[in-house]
């Protein structure tokens, strides 16, 4: 096994120095971050609200809560040993390159930035919004952290739609706009949705593993065969969201262009593909939602 020293340094071909860290935070999953954000602010902009401050604030908190989360998972995985097989991105703990301690500060100082720039956007907008970042640090920490973390237990899914759905896009807008707009409620299930498709792509190529390990994901609960077919479902409504949403704003139909971009990681998936082949699914996943976020956005922000 790989093992790093406190400078920094790694043997066995891995990353070093910051580029460890970069990869540690694992870049692939940030568009679930940036693409709530993204699309919230799109509704503002549609309704004549839009602030670039807010929405950079906004963004803020959504990468550090996303990274954080990314070290938390490293952090609590790497200390219980569920992460010491592995064929996904690096893990820092488990395979020794960081100390845990390390991971931990990186987590925490994540969780720190994200908590600066909420309280910023509370003083401004309203105090309720902190029992909000309050319920969303905490479900960062315990997905994995703590002595029954909900994400050995199929709940995981539930948590990045409800908070990298529901709660960024509303809560983006409501910070530009002031009030909660029934457009970024309907916008959110589509965004929380390919959000899911990100975790459950992630979580089918770890079934075995997990299965080993006793972490049971709602991939491990579920099966092979219904894990696929739920990530099949977690890409293919969103476009049927966006074609529901064309009555009132027409442009949405904007996000259909992306389909193409969902063909390959469905057929990918539908086709059995497993461990490594998965990892290619999984940035392809996030492609599309990247693609299809900016597409929606341009529909919301433009209102015909």
């Amino acid at each position: 096994m790989a093992t790093a020293r406190v400078s920094g340094e790694v043997q066995g071909g891995h990353p070093r120095g910051v580029s460890l860290w970069v990869a540690g935070a694992r870049p692939r999953t940030l568009p679930a971050a940036v693409v709530p954000v993204v699309v919230g602010s799109g509704v503002a902009i549609g309704y004549g609200r839009f602030s670039l401050w807010r929405a950079a604030l906004a963004l803020l908190v959504a990468l550090a809560l996303q990274v954080g989360v990314n070290y938390a998972n490293d952090y609590s995985d790497g200390i219980r040993g569920t992460d010491e097989v592995r064929v996904g991105p690096v893990r820092l703990v488990a395979s020794k390159l960081a100390r845990p301690r390390q991971v931990l500060a990186a987590a925490l100082a994540c969780f720190g930035v994200a908590c600066a720039a909420g309280l910023a956007l509370a003083a401004v907008t309203s105090w309720w919004l902190l029992a909000v970042g309050a319920c969303a640090v905490a479900a960062a920490w315990f997905y994995t952290g703590g002595s029954r973390p909900y994400g050995y237990r199929a709940l995981g899914e539930v948590s990045v739609f409800l908070f990298f759905g529901l709660a960024a896009v509303t809560g983006t807008a409501y910070v530009q706009m002031r009030s909660l707009a029934w457009l970024a409620v309907a916008a959110a299930v589509p965004i929380g949705l390919l959000a899911c498709a990100l975790l459950v792509i992630n979580n089918l190529r770890d079934i075995p593993t997990d299965s080993q390990a006793g972490k049971r994901t709602l991939a491990v609960v579920l099966g092979d065969k219904r894990t696929r077919a739920l990530y099949t479902g977690c890409v293919l409504i969103p476009f049927c969201v966006c074609a529901a949403l064309a009555p009132v704003a027409p442009l949405t139909l904007l996000a259909l262009a992306a389909v193409p971009l969902a063909v390959q990681p469905v057929r990918l998936v539908v086709r059995g593909a497993a461990g490594r082949a998965l990892i290619s699914a999984l940035g392809q996943t996030g492609r599309l939602q990247l693609a299809y976020g900016a597409l929606l956005t341009v529909g919301l922000a433009i209102r015909l």
